[in-house]
Parts: C-alpha cells; sequence; structure tokens
C-alpha cells in the first residue's frame, strides 16, 4: 500500500496540509472518533489551547498505533475548535506541536469552527481517518 499525494498546481501550493491522498492499491481503513485534550482518566491535561490540540493528537495517534499503524498512515484530519482566533493565535506552537508528533508529514486536512463540543471545557476535538495495510 502507497499513498500518493495528489496536489494540483492550478491550487497552489498547500501549508501544513495535503488537497488529496490516494491510497493505493487499498488497504484497511480506520476511522478515529474525535478526541479531545484529555489523558487516561478523562481528566484534561490542561485548559491552554495548545496543549489540548497537543493531547487530542496524541490520542488521535495512539489509536492509530494501537490499531497497529502509524502516523504518516493517517490520510485525513478534521479538527474542530471552539475558536478560530485562539486557532489563528496560536498557530506557531500549535505548529511546533503537530511537527514534534508527525513530523513534516500532512495529511488532508479540515479546520471547522463549532459553537461547542460535547465536553463544556473541551476547546479543541481532532477526528481522523487512516489507512493501514491489509
Amino acid at each position: 500500500m502507497s499513498f500518493k499525494l495528489i496536489n494540483p498546481e492550478s491550487l497552489g501550493p498547500p501549508r501544513g496540509y495535503t488537497n488529496g491522498i490516494l491510497c493505493e492499491p487499498g488497504g484497511r481503513l480506520l476511522f478515529v472518533a474525535g478526541q479531545i485534550g484529555w489523558d487516561a482518566q478523562q481528566k484534561f491535561v490542561a485548559e491552554g489551547f495548545v496543549e489540548q490540540f497537543d493531547q487530542a493528537l496524541a490520542n488521535v495517534i495512539e489509536v492509530v498505533k494501537e490499531a497497529g499503524g502509524r502516523p504518516d498512515q493517517i490520510a485525513r484530519l478534521m479538527i474542530y475548535v471552539t475558536n478560530r482566533q485562539e486557532y489563528i493565535d496560536h498557530i506557531r506552537e500549535v505548529g511546533a506541536r503537530y511537527r514534534s508528533r508527525m513530523g513534516k508529514y500532512f495529511p488532508a486536512m479540515a479546520l471547522f469552527e463549532v459553537k461547542g463540543l460535547l465536553e463544556p471545557a473541551a476547546q479543541v476535538e481532532i477526528e481522523a481517518v487512516a489507512v493501514l495495510p491489509a
């Protein structure tokens, strides 16, 4: 199984994401439920946006690893934030935390600002789709 990154020149160069990922010749799909910034005791690691982002991403990666995968087999990330400006204000820190966990690998991604998340203290929730070898 291999990933082919699809980034049409007509869309300009993507920064921090990939426009599309083609998976050939297939594999097993892993759908990762939305993960928030809490630990094994379901307690938030911190109140800060960056810390919650970091832990939510770590939790996504933990699910992928438990299924036998690696972070670079994540094909899509959907990031939900309750405050878009908070994300923008901390973009450098978020980027550094992202790269510490994912390196320079960028799957197809989307960021959504939402009115709220199920857990009232959650500021970030990350959902993923990974493609693992058959």
